[in-house]
C-alpha cells in the first residue's frame, strides 16, 4: 500500500485510543505487528497504558494497525507523519544508518535479552554519529528491546551442519544471511510479515527466527521441525522511533514524558518476546506435533567457532563499506555496555520492572530532554 494512500485510512484504520478528548495531544503510533507479536500485544499497548500516566494525562495514543503502516513503510510513514511514533528497525537502512546499524551487526554474539536492549539503548543514545543520522533522517530514539536467542525453524529437519547445506532460509538481517551463507544455505531477505506464505508456499524451507514466531506469525501451522541454536538475538530495534517534528513541538516536560513510558514498555516488551512467549511457542510447538531438538555438541561448536569471527566482520564491513574508521573501538565499546548490562540482568533476574528503572537511572535521567533530539 503506498503511503499516498494511507493519510485518508489513518483515522479509519485506528484500532486503539485512550480518552482522545480528555488529552492534549493524541499522537498515531504504529507497532506495525500483528496483534499477536509482543510489539503490538505488550510494547505499544503498554505505551499506550503508560503515556497518560508518565504525562499526568497531557499525552495519549491513536494505534495504526500493521494494515495501515508496515515495516518496510515505517520510515516514509514517520516522515510523511502518517505515525508520529513507530516500530522501526534499522537493519532495514544500513547504508543510510551505518553508525546505528553497526551494533545490529553483533546480533549473533548477543544471549540475553533484557542486557542487549539495554546495551543498544545506551550505546545509541551516547553515539553522537548514531543520533546525527536519525536527525537527519528526521526522527528521534527512545529505546530499544530485544528478542529470545534465534532459533532455526523449518519444515525439513536440521539436526547437523550438513543439513543446512542448501536450505532456504527466510534472514532477519545480514548476521544471519553470513551465517547461512557460510554453513552453506540460502538466505532469503523476505519481510517477516511474509513468511508464512513463503513457507507455506515452498519458496523457502524455514526461518531463523525467534520460536515466538510460531504464535506472532502462525508458523506453527507450516513449521515442522525446531533447532536450538546459539544464533544470537534480535537487538537491532528502535521500538518508538518518533518523528522530530512531532518530538519539536513538545514541551520539555512532555518529551520526558515519552522516553519514560518508551522506556517501561521497552522492558515489558523484551520481557515478553524474550522470556514468556518462547515457553508458551514451545507449548504450542508441541501440541502441533512440531519436532524440537537441541542442537548436540559438534553443532554447536561450530556455530560458536563462526560466531567468534562475528566482531571482527563487522568491524571491516563498517570500515569498507561505511567509511566508518573507529569501527573496531565502537564495537568494543558495545562489548563493553553488553558485559555490564549482562551483569545487572543476572542480579535482578531479567526482572523488567527492575531492569527498567536501573536504564532510566544510568541513561534517560541523565538526558537533557531540551536539546535532545534537536
Amino acid at each position: 500500500m503506498k503511503l499516498t494512500k494511507l493519510a485518508g485510512l489513518t483515522l479509519a484504520a485506528s484500532v486503539l485510543a485512550f480518552s482522545a478528548a480528555a488529552q492534549d495531544r493524541v499522537l498515531r503510533i504504529a507497532p506495525a505487528a500483528p496483534p499477536a507479536h509482543p510489539a503490538n500485544g505488550v510494547l505499544y499497548t503498554n505505551f499506550a497504558q503508560y503515556l497518560p500516566e508518565e504525562s499526568e494525562g497531557r499525552l495519549g495514543t491513536t494505534m495504526l494497525g500493521p494494515e495501515v503502516v508496515n515495516l518496510g513503510q515505517m520510515k516514509d510513514a514517520l516522515q510523511s507523519q502518517v505515525a508520529e511514533v513507530g516500530n522501526f528497525l534499522p537493519l532495514y537502512f544500513p547504508a543510510e544508518l551505518p553508525h546505528m546499524s553497526l551494533a545490529g551487526e553483533l546480533s549473533l554474539t548477543s544471549g540475553n535479552s533484557q542486557a542487549a536492549a539495554a546495551a543498544m539503548t545506551q550505546w545509541i543514545v551516547e553515539c553522537e554519529p548514531c543520533l546525527q543520522e536519525l536527525h537527519d533522517f528526521g526522527f528521534v530514539y527512545l529505546g530499544s528491546g530485544a528478542s529470545d536467542v534465534y532459533e532455526i525453524l523449518s519444515t525439513r529437519p536440521v539436526h547437523s551442519v550438513e543439513d543446512l547445506q542448501g536450505l532456504r532460509l527466510r534472514s532477519g538481517g545480514s548476521p544471519w544471511a553470513r551465517f547461512a551463507e557460510h554453513f552453506g544455505a540460502v538466505p532469503a531477505q523476505i519481510s517477516v510479515n511474509d513468511t508464512f506464505e513463503a513457507v507455506s508456499q515452498g519458496v523457502v524451507d524455514g526461518s531463523m527466527a525467534s520460536i515466538a514466531d510460531l504464535i506472532s506469525f502462525r508458523l506453527v501451522d507450516v513449521i515442522r521441525h525446531v533447532t536450538f541454536l546459539p544464533l544470537g538475538l534480535y537487538q537491532a530495534t528502535s521500538n518508538f522511533m518518533t518523528s522530530g517534528q512531532t518530538w519539536s513541538e513538545l514541551s520539555v516536560e512532555d518529551r520526558a514524558a515519552m522516553a519514560r513510558a518508551a522506556n517501561r514498555a521497552n522492558a515489558d516488551f523484551t520481557n515478553r518476546w524474550g522470556h514468556t512467549m518462547p515457553a508458551e511457542a514451545e507449548e504450542a510447538a508441541r501440541a502441533a506435533g512440531i519436532e524440537l531438538y537441541q542442537a548436540d555438541d559438534a553443532f554447536v561448536a561450530a556455530v560458536q567457532e563462526f560466531v567468534a569471527t562475528e566482531a571482527a566482520t563487522a568491524a571491516t564491513i563498517a570500515q569498507e563499506r561505511f567509511g566508518i574508521a573507529d569501527a573496531a573501538e565502537r564495537i568494543a565499546r558495545f562489548q563493553e555496555l553488553y558485559a555490564y548490562w549482562e551483569g545487572v540482568a543476572t542480579e535482578v533476574d531479567n526482572d523488567p520492572a527492575q531492569m527498567a528503572q536501573r536504564v532510566y537511572d544510568a541513561v534517560w535521567a541523565n538526558v537533557d530532554y531540551a536539546t535532545y533530539g534537536q
